[in-house]
């Protein structure tokens, strides 16, 4: 199926056709990754990296993390 890259903004843009996201098991909004490969671009499902609480705090070191940062005296009662 033929189909005509344009500019959308400053980038060039390639508009798919429903029935070729359909066939091709794609949805609207969904995230992709494109790869580069020997003068080809190939779309494929983007994987969905899902984090816990509990491995995101694991990574947090004394090289990692920042000094406390004061913003002045409260205007309001915003803690106390």
């Amino acid at each position: 199926m033929p189909a005509l890259i344009r500019k959308w903004g400053n980038s060039p843009a390639l508009r798919l056709p429903m029935g070729v996201l359909k066939e091709a098991g794609f949805e609207l909004e969904q995230e992709v990754e494109l790869i580069v490969s020997q003068g080809r671009i190939v779309i494929q499902p983007a994987e969905n990296l899902v984090y816990s609480l509990d491995y995101l705090v694991a990574g947090i070191t004394k090289e990692n993390t920042h000094d406390e940062v004061a913003f002045g005296h409260s205007l309001v009662k915003e803690a106390c």
